[in-house]
Parts: structure tokens; sequence; C-alpha cells
């Protein structure tokens, strides 16, 4: 079952159930995957986004809750950061397992090997190898900084 079937399927039954949450945070989840699909069509791909667009857009849907998490927490508003929580944890079932911070140490160690990265110029070679594999179950923001540290330390 595809990421967006299983997002439909969800909604239907958290309708019936009458999870006012789940019912929203999906709602929201299936209007921004119609939005990126309207856009992609509008590029002469009539069928939308695929299943790794799909995963890049509720990562940011989290990056974007997590921003409101901090700025709410500065405001001491503990309901909204409730609610972004909950939107967080809701999202995260359709996106893939994340991996450890030891396993993503191996993955970026591998890739800098196998690349022969030698300098900090390299990196972009380093993200590529592993955005081709690894794509959705790491954050790429945090694989950066990593592999930056270990350009810069070579």
């Amino acid at each position: 079952m595809t990421i967006r079937e299983n997002i439909s399927k969800l909604l239907k039954e958290a309708m019936i159930n009458k999870d006012i949450t789940l019912t929203n945070t999906l709602r929201l989840i299936l209007a921004a995957v119609k939005d990126k699909d309207i856009s992609a069509r509008s590029k002469s791909n009539s069928e939308g986004i695929n299943e790794t667009e799909i995963i890049s857009l509720l990562q940011n849907m989290i990056k974007q809750r997590n921003a409101s998490i901090e700025m709410y927490i500065q405001g001491k508003r503990d309901d909204l950061v409730k609610i972004e929580e909950s939107e967080i944890k809701i999202i995260s079932k359709f996106l893939p397992e994340q991996l450890s911070e030891n396993e993503i140490n191996d993955i970026i160690t591998n890739s800098i090997r196998s690349s022969g990265a030698k300098s900090i110029k390299d990196m972009g070679k380093v993200i590529n190898l592993i955005k081709d594999e690894y794509n959705g179950k790491l954050d790429f923001g945090v694989v950066s900084k990593i592999i930056k540290a270990k350009l810069l330390n070579l």
C-alpha cells in the first residue's frame, strides 16, 4: 500500500472514529500532497508526485512543526506545543524508520571512503551518494553537518 493510500484509509477510519486531531492532521497531509500534485501536473507530470517526493514533503512538514514548537516554547504556549507534537507523531508514522546515530556515522564514513572524497570540496559528491541510497531514512541537515566535520578532519 502506498503512503497516499495509507493516509486516505486512515483518514476514513479517523472520521468514523471521530478522532479530530488525527482527522485534521491527515487532511493537512493530503492537502499538501494534492498541492504538490497540482504543481507537478503543470510540469507535464500527469500522475503527480511519487513516494520519494511524498516522504520529502512529510519531512518538511515535521521540520516546520519543530520550528513552530521552538517559537511556542519561547512564547510559553504549551497548549500549541502539544498540538504540534501530536501532529509530528502522526506524520512520522508515514516515514521510513530512521537510522540510528551509529548507523549514520558508519554510512557517512563508508560513503566518504567509496567516493574518494579528500576535502570539503567533495561534500556534494558524498551527499549525493548517500541520498541515492538512503533518501527518507536520514535527516540530511544532520548528515551534512557530520560530513562537513569529517571532511574537515581528513
